[in-house]
């Protein structure tokens, strides 16, 4: 039996009751006892402030050092500001291989030879040569430890390595044409 409930205050069949005098009080009374609603007192106010005010002043650092650029200034090294030089092997395990075969091959070649009064000349023409070559590669290590290893630095001191190398070779060669001219011209004196 379903009915209209607009109907039912039309006709008036619903018996319109009023609520008693400070019911809506004693309600209110009642619900505080059951659910007593906790004061919350502002202790954390000041946290809250000082929280503010930490994460404004990390955003305001961010964005200056965000938005700002830095002038690069060069530098230029004084003789009183000491640069730690580096090998070829302080860069990578092969590069040492590298450098250690180029340095064993130049001892022996060097080991090799024979100093006579008859090549001191040649001998020493080729041994300046190998010093300016020498000093080189120390100032290439200089600037490979300044700069940090780059491929242009550690392929210079590479073919610093194979000058020298050829550079004995190539006394070797002429110290061989040497030792057969003056062999051959001691032949023809002979005979």
């Amino acid at each position: 039996m379903a009915q209209d409930i607009r109907d039912l205050f039309k006709n008036e069949k619903v018996v319109k009751e009023h609520m008693p005098e400070k019911h809506e009080a004693r309600f209110l009374a009642k619900l505080d006892e059951a659910l007593p609603v906790a004061q919350t007192k502002s202790n954390f106010g000041w946290m809250q402030i000082a929280a503010s005010f930490v994460v404004l002043i990390g955003l305001s650092l961010g964005a200056y050092s965000f938005f700002t650029t830095e002038e690069i200034i060069p530098v230029t090294l004084a003789k009183s500001d000491v640069v730690e030089s580096k090998t070829l092997g302080d860069v990578s395990p092969s590069l040492k291989k590298v450098e250690d075969y180029y340095l064993a091959s130049i001892n022996l070649e060097l080991s090799k030879m024979k100093y006579t009064p008859e090549t001191k000349e040649l001998f020493d023409g080729y041994l300046a040569q190998l010093n300016e070559l020498d000093e080189e590669y120390k100032r290439l290590s200089l600037e490979l430890g300044a700069s940090g290893p780059s491929e242009l630095t550690v392929n210079a001191l590479i073919d610093n390595l194979k000058f020298r190398l050829n550079l004995l070779y190539r006394l070797r060669t002429q110290l061989k044409e040497l030792k057969t001219s003056d062999a051959t011209l001691e032949e023809t004196q002979s005979i």
